[in-house]
C-alpha cells in the first residue's frame, strides 16, 4: 500500500476543492481503514465547503459522508468488522456511547458526536479512516454505488418519515423531490403511505408520479396549498420538508393536517418564523429530524437491499467534484451524484 492517497480537499471556504496527494491514514486502536469504492455527493458537502453553518469545519479538510468501501486495515482491539467487509462511513462518524442520548439510542444528538466529512475527513478520498462502532454494514448484493446515497439521503428521509408518525393508508407530503425527496417517495410508498409530492419543477413531479405519488403539487402556483389540502382531504398527516428553502417550510406547515406532524430535514440558511396561531389552533407538531441512528440505518439499507428503494444515481470521477458542486449550487442535479473510485 502506498504512503499517500488522492483526495479532494477544502483549503479555503468558498473556493474550489483541490485534488491533492495527502498522507495515507494508519488506523490506531479502535479504528479501521476503508478503501473507498464510491462516495455520494450531498448538499451538506456544499454547505461544509462554503462554511455556511455556525460551527465550521477546521481547514483543511476532506468532505464526503456517503463513502462506501472495503475494510482494508484494522487497528488493535477492533472486533466489529472483518477485513474485506463492505461498510459505509456516514455523517454520524462516532459518538460517546454513554451520555443520556446514546443510552437512549439517540446517538445522532450526542454532544460529543463527530461528523464524517466535517469534523473528520470523509469520503472524497481513496481511503477513509473510520470508527467501526458507527460504520454502516452494507447488505450482500447491494452495490457500493447504490448503497452510497442510502447512508445519508436514504436514512435521513426514512427517519424523517418515521418521525411524522404517519400510519399506513395516511397521507405523507414530500416537499422537494431531489436527492432526499425521490427516496422519501419510495420509502413512504413501501411503508404503506399515500404520497403527495411537492416541487417547483414539473419534471421532478413527473418523476415522483412514476415512483408512486398520487397527488402532484407545483409549489410555484398561487393556489398550491388550497389544491393540496383539497386533494388530501384536509392536508397531510405527515409532511417531510427536504427542500433547502424557507418558502417550502412555510408551505409545509400550511399543508399539515390538524393534529399532523411536519418534519424538517432541509437546512436552508436563515430563521424560520412559525405561524403560531395556526400551529396552536390546529395542534400541529413541528419536529426537526437529523439523519438517523444505527438502527435506522440498518432498516433503511434493508429496504434498498430488498429492491423497494433505489436511488437514481449519476456516476462521476473524483476529478469532476468542482463541476458537480457548481451544478448542485444551481439546482442542476436531477439525481444523486456518486463519485466512482473503481
Amino acid at each position: 500500500m502506498a504512503n499517500t492517497m488522492q483526495a479532494a480537499v477544502v483549503e479555503h471556504f468558498g473556493q474550489p476543492l483541490v485534488i491533492r496527494d495527502i498522507p495515507l491514514p494508519i488506523p490506531g486502536p479502535g479504528q479501521i481503514l476503508v478503501k473507498t469504492e464510491a462516495c455520494g455527493v450531498c448538499h451538506t458537502d456544499l454547505h461544509a465547503a462554503h462554511g455556511d453553518w455556525p460551527v465550521k469545519p477546521s481547514l483543511p479538510f476532506v468532505p464526503g459522508h456517503e463513502g462506501i468501501g472495503l475494510v482494508a486495515a484494522i487497528g488493535p482491539g477492533v472486533t466489529e468488522v472483518t477485513l474485506g467487509e463492505r461498510v459505509g462511513v456516514p455523517w454520524l462518524y462516532s459518538a460517546c456511547g454513554h451520555c443520556e442520548h446514546c443510552l437512549a439510542a439517540w446517538e445522532t444528538v450526542c454532544a460529543s458526536a463527530e461528523f464524517g466529512g466535517y469534523t473528520k475527513n470523509g469520503g472524497f478520498a481513496q481511503y477513509i479512516l473510520a470508527d467501526p462502532k458507527y460504520v454502516a454494514h452494507i447488505p450482500a448484493g447491494l452495490a457500493a454505488s447504490a448503497a452510497a446515497p442510502i447512508i445519508c439521503a436514504g436514512v435521513t428521509s426514512y427517519k424523517g418519515i418515521k418521525e411524522t408518525k404517519a400510519k399506513p393508508g395516511e397521507w405523507l407530503a414530500v416537499s422537494g423531490i431531489g436527492g432526499l425527496g425521490h427516496l422519501a417517495v419510495q420509502y413512504g410508498k413501501a411503508m404503506g403511505l399515500r404520497i403527495c409530492a411537492i416541487d417547483i419543477d414539473d419534471n421532478k413531479l413527473e418523476h415522483a408520479r412514476r415512483l408512486g405519488a398520487e397527488v402532484l403539487v407545483n409549489a410555484r402556483n398561487s393556489d398550491a396549498i388550497e389544491k393540496m389540502r383539497a386533494a388530501t382531504g384536509g392536508g397531510a398527516h405527515g409532511v417531510l420538508i427536504t427542500a433547502p428553502s424557507l418558502g417550502a417550510f412555510h408551505q409545509g406547515v400550511a399543508m399539515t393536517r390538524k393534529r399532523g406532524t411536519c418534519v424538517l430535514v432541509g437546512l436552508p440558511p436563515g430563521e424560520f418564523p412559525t405561524p403560531l396561531f395556526d400551529v396552536v389552533a390546529n395542534c400541529i407538531t413541528i419536529r426537526g429530524s437529523f439523519v438517523g441512528t444505527r438502527q435506522d440505518m440498518a432498516e433503511a439499507l434493508a429496504f434498498a437491499a430488498a429492491g423497494k428503494v433505489k436511488a437514481d444515481i449519476e456516476l462521476q470521477p473524483l476529478s469532476a467534484i468542482n463541476d458537480v458542486f457548481e451544478r448542485l449550487q444551481r439546482g442542476d442535479v436531477p439525481s444523486r451524484v456518486v463519485l466512482d473510485f473503481s
